[in-house]
């Protein structure tokens, strides 16, 4: 099959244009680069143009995309010598405000690629990717492009869990068919595989049989709202306008299943005049723990909350007394550093990577066993000395989540894959 030539959106949406600026080339000579060979083979820094799947940069609001947007963001702006292509089916609203000519997107032209976009994204974006003169392609969400192995382009894959595989019942099963595969067909083709914690590593290895020297860890970070001070007056106005209580529990996450936030539900009908403010899209789980809200009386407690901007959401960490994350199972658990960047405590399960997210200033229970979770969340709400220990050693943990260090992580995977071509 023969793919028609591709376009470059401009922000009019077509042309050829770059729209980001990402300033001038380093000349530092920091870890933030790529290896290359100088005139007498000695090692120099090299630009690179570097592709990215980056479909769910621009159509998907939650995590996958959080991930997507972070990567492209945290790359640009902290190491501006190589350039990045942004390879989408559509068009959309831009992941992050820049201009210049070191960032450009990607997107089918032709009428066969417009009209086969999920084709293009699966194979044809191979020869775009030849075309375009790149030489290390990531794709940001467990897929690589069939083909890729064969184009002499390095490339790097992440996977961010198994879930699928640990918590079956919670997907149909075309679903689970369809993840194993394609997670199975991109760890095997890629030249490295990038797992967010040691938990997808593990899993990786002992469910796929993905060589472990094959993987590298590169932790997540998280939206700049998350890390940057938020000024007072932007709090009180936030806590204004949601008629927020002085003080609060919070919950930020998808109401699904796994979240588990039933449990924290049950812990608070033991915590007399405790709020809890949950923040997250609601799934038919939600509906469950509406029920249980109203059974055990607490209308008046618990809050639902959805749609709200980053900034907000930033604002929210900061003033609640604490985070509780009862989940049972994530890839890596992104509400947890952005509360640590937000200097608030965590209270989170044992097991799977929490405690890589939240380590150990925070505090971790039984994921059944809400009797725990409300003597730990009851100490902690009268215990401002323990609070304000949990939140240095928060802080401290989370430098580790930085962006600059994971931009370091990531351009040494990436010279990791390029020196196996």
């Amino acid at each position: 099959m023969v793919f028609p030539r591709k376009r470059i959106l401009t922000r009019a949406g077509h042309g050829v244009a770059p729209f980001a600026r990402l300033g001038q080339p380093s000349s530092s000579g920091d870890s933030a680069r790529l290896p290359g060979r100088g005139p007498h083979g000695t090692s120099r820094p090299a630009a690179m143009e570097i592709g990215f799947d980056a479909k769910r940069a621009f159509h998907n609001a939650t995590g996958l995309g959080n991930y997507a947007r972070d990567v492209l963001r945290i790359l640009v702006r902290n190491a501006p010598q190589h350039r990045y292509w942004a390879y989408t089916p559509a068009g959309g609203r831009q992941p992050f405000s820049l201009d210049g000519d070191r960032f450009r997107v990607r997107t089918p032209a032709g009428i066969l690629g417009r009209a086969l976009p999920a084709v293009w994204r699966q194979r044809g974006i191979v020869r775009d990717l030849k075309r375009d003169g790149i030489r290390l392609f990531h794709g940001l969400s467990h897929e690589l492009p069939l083909g890729i192995e064969r184009s002499g382009i390095a490339s790097v894959v992440t996977i961010h869990d198994l879930i699928f595989e640990r918590f079956p019942e919670l997907y149909s099963a075309v679903d689970r068919r369809i993840y194993a595969w394609k997670c199975r067909s991109a760890a095997a083709r890629a030249d490295l595989v990038v797992a967010v914690s040691e938990q997808t590593r593990r899993d990786l290895v002992e469910r796929y049989g993905v060589p472990a020297a094959k993987i590298r860890v590169v932790y997540q970070g998280c939206h700049p709202a998350m890390q940057a001070p938020v000024p007072p007056d932007a709090l009180a106005e936030v806590s204004r306008r949601l008629a927020l209580p002085p003080r609060f529990l919070l919950s930020v996450g998808t109401v699904e299943r796994r979240k588990n936030l039933l449990l924290a539900v049950r812990a608070l009908a033991d915590l007399p005049g405790v709020p809890l403010v949950v923040v997250g899209r609601e799934t038919p789980y939600a509906r469950e723990v509406r029920a249980l809200v109203r059974a055990r009386g607490l209308e008046d407690r618990v809050r639902f909350l959805s749609g709200l901007a980053m900034p907000e959401i930033a604002a929210l960490y900061r003033l609640a007394t604490a985070l509780v994350y009862p989940s049972r199972f994530e890839g890596f658990g992104i509400p947890i550093i952005e509360a640590l960047f937000s200097g608030t405590p965590v209270v989170t399960t044992r097991g799977g990577c929490f405690a890589e997210a939240g380590g150990p200033g925070s505090e971790y229970v039984d994921p059944d066993d809400p009797g725990e979770l409300r003597a730990v969340l009851g100490a902690l709400w009268d215990d401002e000395a323990r609070r304000q220990r949990m939140r240095e050693a928060g802080r401290a943990w989370a430098e580790r989540f930085r962006d600059e260090a994971i931009a370091r992580e990531l351009l040494a995977a990436y010279a990791d894959a390029a020196r196996s071509r």
